[in-house]
């Protein structure tokens, strides 16, 4: 029997490398050059999968009591799904829920099946889409794909995964994407919004672009905006000291180092099909090691496939990579200057109270080209570099002279000021009204279920499925913009 299996996950291999992947590249190409092609592949493939989910699911009837939870589709163990997660699993009341976690690696969230009723699954489309099948409720922070859609009954919770300062779905002006257009992207949104059932906002800020990216207000669905804060921040605002030690155990830090964790947005127009990635950090990591590495540390957080292009053995000591880490407020906690561009880590990183620099040597073409941004980079609560030169000076600085201004207050009354520390509290009274919370939370120590927060060395299986799915997403037309990649490593 296992000699059978063996022998089939060979075979699936050698299709995927010798006909899958070349037949999907070479569509995708072509569809960049022909848009009718690129428009009828797209609906054959939505049809096909469409039957294979009504198939599957057509005599499911959901439980009423159990939960799927996915955070960047599938790729982390972290965000607002995980501490809603944590949360209910902290209280008596929903002791005899069922609670599971989909993933790409499932292997690497093993010990989650440490937890209470807690299941974790591979995202596959087989396993998976049973599961939501037959869960009352799904919560991500990832749209869901295109073929799922949730029965009458169901209930679908849009997390999201951070304030937007980039352009959304409709509000979009250009789309620097190869595949899809302004209509295209659209059309997601619009699909996403006819399928959730409440999408989380973490202010009124966010609330008005949310029903304007998604189109609410045009569709009479300005009431599914649920404003109740982010339940990912309540852990910045209840941790204890000893996380921060704890944390830079884990990461094999020294306690005495100060911490600068460097967070950029992936760019849209930095990935070539057949190429990879182009990406060009517009860094100089020696002559920061040079001027910095007596008293600092970089922790290093961009998308994974970015990451991987970069030589951390260099830097071994300076340089820690924590792309794979899956829950960037621990990060947060342990830093003592963020540097960022255009990534809505600001935001959350804020709640702290602590000093940002903000690395845009791209701000023209950034700005006007690719996305644009909701409102001035005036209100950003930190200092702007466009020079590679001024860094270490503004790093030093930023840090040693830092001030907690009324500027900087009046950026988190805007954005933050829900945030208090009982987000995921008011998520469940609101989702799940039927169950009163009055039991006393359960203490859990950080690590106490976890005993693996970062991997270096990603599997076989991992890396070649990464790489698939983007390739799929070119060949579909489903490659999706920079706000659905960046909080899962080169966060939001």
């Amino acid at each position: 029997m296992k000699m059978k299996r063996k022998l089939k996950r060979k075979w699936r291999k050698f299709l995927r490398k010798y006909f899958k992947r070349p037949l999907k590249k070479k569509i995708g190409e072509y569809g960049k050059k022909h848009p009718g092609f690129r428009k009828a592949w797209r609906r054959t493939l939505y049809l096909k999968r469409r039957l294979y989910y009504w198939w599957r699911s057509r005599k499911a009837v959901p439980d009423e009591k159990t939960i799927v939870f996915n955070s960047f589709n599938g790729k982390t163990y972290g965000c607002s799904p995980k501490a809603v997660y944590e949360y209910m699993i902290s209280h008596e009341e929903f002791d005899d829920w069922n609670f599971i976690w989909a993933f790409k690696n499932a292997k690497k969230h093993k010990f989650l099946e440490k937890n209470p009723n807690t299941k974790e699954i591979r995202q596959t489309a087989r396993i998976y889409e049973r599961k939501l099948a037959k869960a009352k409720y799904w919560i991500t922070n990832y749209r869901m794909p295109d073929h799922v859609w949730p029965k009458q009954e169901q209930v679908y919770v849009q997390c999201w995964h951070g304030t937007p300062l980039k352009r959304l779905g409709y509000d979009l002006q250009t789309s620097e994407n190869a595949i899809d257009s302004i209509a295209d992207i659209r059309r997601k949104y619009d699909t996403d919004a006819k399928k959730f059932s409440y999408i989380l906002s973490p202010s009124h800020f966010a609330s008005e672009k949310f029903i304007s990216a998604w189109n609410l207000k045009e569709n009479h669905m300005e009431d599914k905006v649920m404003e109740v804060g982010y339940p990912r921040n309540d852990f910045l605002l209840n941790y204890k000291p000893q996380d921060v030690v704890d944390i830079k155990e884990k990461l094999g830090i020294p306690q005495d180092k100060k911490v600068i964790l460097y967070a950029p947005t992936w760019r849209d127009n930095q990935h070539e099909s057949g190429v990879g990635f182009t990406y060009d950090l517009n860094l100089d990591f020696e002559k920061l090691r040079q001027e910095l590495g007596e008293e600092y540390v970089i922790v290093f957080r961009v998308h994974y496939l970015v990451a991987s292009k970069f030589s951390f053995k260099d830097f071994e000591g300076f340089i820690y990579n924590a792309s794979n880490y899956d829950d960037i407020n621990h990060l947060y906690l342990i830093a003592d200057l963020l540097i960022t561009d255009y990534s809505s880590v600001f935001f959350d990183y804020g709640i702290l109270k602590k000093p940002i620099l903000f690395y845009m040597y791209d701000l023209d073409d950034y700005k006007d080209s690719i996305r644009g941004f909701y409102f001035g980079i005036d209100k950003l609560p930190g200092r702007i570099i466009t020079e590679e030169e001024e860094l270490p000076g503004a790093i030093r600085d930023s840090i040693e002279h830092f001030v907690y201004d009324e500027k900087y207050a009046a950026f988190n009354e805007m954005f933050s000021h829900l945030e208090d520390g009982q987000a995921a509290a008011r998520f469940v009274a609101k989702v799940f009204p039927e169950v009163h919370v009055t039991s006393p939370a359960r203490e859990r120590k950080l690590f106490e279920k976890q005993e693996i927060v970062i991997q270096e060395e990603e599997s076989e299986d991992w890396e070649a499925g990464e790489t698939e799915e983007l390739e799929n997403q070119e060949a579909s037309g489903e490659k999706e913009g920079t706000e659905n990649r960046e909080q899962s490593g080169g966060e939001a």
